[in-house]
């Protein structure tokens, strides 16, 4: 097995949306805070997760993922913690940038195009692979018995399931996914209890 390939099963969860992803702008490190609807999209992602397995609470040290996880884990009451190894995509000179503008310009149509043409002044996608599969392989490994849920970033997430089933999903702000392992392969399911 890849030392980066997680042990077991986890969950992910993008934080609640700010007003640059309402905007459809590249948010990369800059640091927004949560809009009104992602507030409401934190608790709501807190009250769907009252009752689960989920034990442990990682999050991104950006405000935006860090209010997030800080609104589930009270509900939730797990512990939460800071890992600077599932941050966002630093997404350089484009941070701020339409992504429809950037997409156009560039002649892409799909978020496998546009990672072909992340800017030279920004984080290379396998290397956001990289940190996040190693993040959440350190997690699972250092505490075996614990439902971990990451609450993080899109690109991050997109990067977890592109390198563990091989292609994007459709992935939502305050939406809880499943990271499964099976004998076919991963694949990412959306959480419903």
């Amino acid at each position: 097995m890849n030392v980066l390939t997680p042990p077991r099963s986890f969950y992910g969860l993008r934080h609640g949306a700010t007003d640059w992803n309402r905007e459809g702008r590249f948010q990369g490190r800059t640091d927004n805070p949560l809009n009104a609807d992602g507030i409401t999209q934190a608790h709501a992602a807190g009250d769907l997760l009252r009752g689960s397995a989920i034990s442990r609470i990682v999050t991104s040290p950006l405000v935006r993922a860090a209010r997030t996880a800080e609104i589930i884990a009270a509900t939730i009451s797990v512990p939460l913690a800071t890992d600077h190894g599932i941050i966002e995509c630093d997404f350089g000179s484009f941070e701020g940038l339409s992504v429809r503008a950037a997409m156009e310009k560039h002649g892409v149509k799909s978020a496998e195009g546009l990672i072909s043409i992340l800017p030279a002044d920004g984080e290379a996608w396998d290397v956001v692979t990289k940190r996040s599969l190693a993040c959440v392989s350190g997690w699972l490994e250092r505490h075996p018995d614990d439902h971990i849920l990451f609450v993080c970033h899109d690109a991050v997430m997109q990067a977890l399931a592109r390198s563990l089933c091989g292609s994007f999903f459709q992935n939502r702000h305050g939406a809880p996914f499943c990271y499964l392992p099976s004998q076919q392969g991963w694949r990412v399911e959306e959480f419903r209890y």
